[in-house]
């Protein structure tokens, strides 16, 4: 069984873990890596390396980004793609443009051109004319404009990636996509021979996402960086298998059977290992306005967890609630909840009375602990965590490798189980993903 095929570098832990889903729900097999691998990977399809780089200073998330490229790229992954969210959560000073520039020179220097689209219309993200939608809504006027540590108050991506990126960038529009494969490839050497360094490509459905893949798969890897959220991704699993290294028919592929693996092959989508029985724990640190909801209408105890207290005195904080969590496990056989989410207002009042990133750093390090505390000693067997920062702390805390992709709650929600234990079950939740019912619903999907 040879290795994997597609290699991403994710900035977000929950971004890996959409990835990862969508390239098994089209019939790959898929893992995600923790942080810096050093280790060969398992056999699979796809390896996604799950990074905490989205605001992580632009040096910083450069270096971590490269790295992770390049083991993926001596583990023979022969498309590398750089995976970010679905609704471009970046600022003007990056990450997304910085880090694409410098894996385009890893790629293949001043020829090679970053080709992408954060569409992924299974979770209402859409790209047309160069402007993201989520929904109906422009990206400028949904709740991401008001995120805490990213808002987006610019729909129009070229826009936004000429601010963070050097040389210039294009875009294909929907009319070209809709031509076909050839029309893409056409645009897109069009772009490269006018200079541009960049592509930005429309998406409406999944059609488009495949004539895309189908375009991307028949070019030479030396000459293109892939980019883009769990959609495109998904769409170059499921073409894979029947245009990789064969020349382009000038349509769409979408509908075409798909034999479940990659051109490298590899054991079956969302085979895990087996988790005992124990407790479960719901711990949410997202401020959006989707995890708001849920905690809203969750069923269950919940504990909540202040920075303003953790500020004041983090153990003993942090001691009480674990007592707290304790004791409503006394009281129900359901999922507890841990929250510190909160809305727009509450968080800029907090940012403002313990300074900026105090509240998230304070609660992320509480959550952590928090959650290494469940598992070691109230036998809590599994976790849904919600916010991709929150996400990445847990799974530090856990220190977890490898993570196996399992059945999923949703789109974008796959539980995840680690290879070689801990024996556990996890579903890290982006803020935005989910039902309104998610925190009494996902169980039922837990391996």
């Amino acid at each position: 069984m040879t290795g994997p095929w597609l290699g991403a570098v994710a900035d977000d832990l929950t971004g890996a873990c959409d990835l990862a889903d969508a390239v098994s729900e089209a019939g790959g097999s898929a893992v995600v890596v923790v942080g810096h691998p050093t280790a060969p990977p398992p056999a699979c399809d796809c390896v996604v390396v799950a990074l905490k780089s989205r605001t992580a200073p632009g040096g910083q998330a450069v270096a971590e980004s490269l790295a992770a490229a390049r083991w993926l790229l001596d583990a023979g992954c022969t498309t590398l793609y750089q995976k970010y969210c679905s609704t471009f959560d970046s600022t003007d000073e990056g990450n997304i443009g910085p880090v694409a520039d410098a894996l385009v020179d890893l790629v293949g220097g001043a020829d090679t051109i970053a080709v992408g689209t954060p569409a992924t219309p299974r979770v209402g993200r859409t790209v047309y004319q160069g402007h993201l939608f989520v929904g109906r809504q422009l990206l400028s006027e949904s709740p991401l404009r008001d995120h805490p540590l990213t808002p987006m108050r610019d729909p129009d991506l070229v826009r936004v990636l000429s601010r963070q990126a050097e040389g210039r960038v294009a875009l294909v529009d929907w009319a070209t996509v809709a031509a076909g494969p050839a029309a893409v490839i056409a645009a897109v050497e069009a772009a490269r021979r006018d200079g541009a360094r960049h592509v930005i490509v429309d998406a409406l459905a999944d059609g488009d996402l495949d004539t895309l893949a189908t375009a991307l798969l028949a070019t030479p890897e030396s000459g293109r960086l892939v980019g883009g959220a769990a959609g495109l991704a998904a769409a170059l699993a499921r073409v894979s298998g029947t245009v990789a290294g064969s020349p382009v028919a000038g349509s769409p592929v979408a509908g075409s059977p798909v034999a479940g693996a990659g051109p490298g092959g590899a054991v079956a989508a969302r085979a895990v290992p087996v988790v005992p029985e124990g407790r479960r724990l719901i711990l949410s640190g997202s401020c959006s306005a989707r995890t708001r909801e849920q905690v809203d209408g969750f069923s269950g105890p919940r504990v909540a967890l202040s920075p303003v207290d953790l500020d004041t005195s983090f153990p003993a904080t942090v001691d009480a609630v674990a007592a707290a969590v304790a004791r409503a496990y006394r009281d129900t056989a359901g999922p507890v909840l841990v929250t510190s989410s909160a809305d727009p207002e509450q968080v800029a009042r907090y940012e403002s009375r313990l300074g900026p990133g105090r509240a998230a750093a304070l609660l992320e390090a509480a959550t952590a602990q928090i959650a290494r505390r469940a598992v070691d000693t109230l036998g809590v067997r599994r976790l849904l965590v919600a916010g991709g920062e929150t996400s990445g702390a847990v799974v530090r805390a856990l220190d977890l490798g490898t993570l196996r992709v399992g059945p999923a709650a949703g789109p974008g929600l796959p539980w995840m189980v680690p290879e070689g234990g801990p024996a556990l079950a996890l579903l890290f939740k982006s803020g935005n993903f989910g039902a309104p019912d998610l925190f009494d619903t996902a169980w039922r999907h837990c391996p």
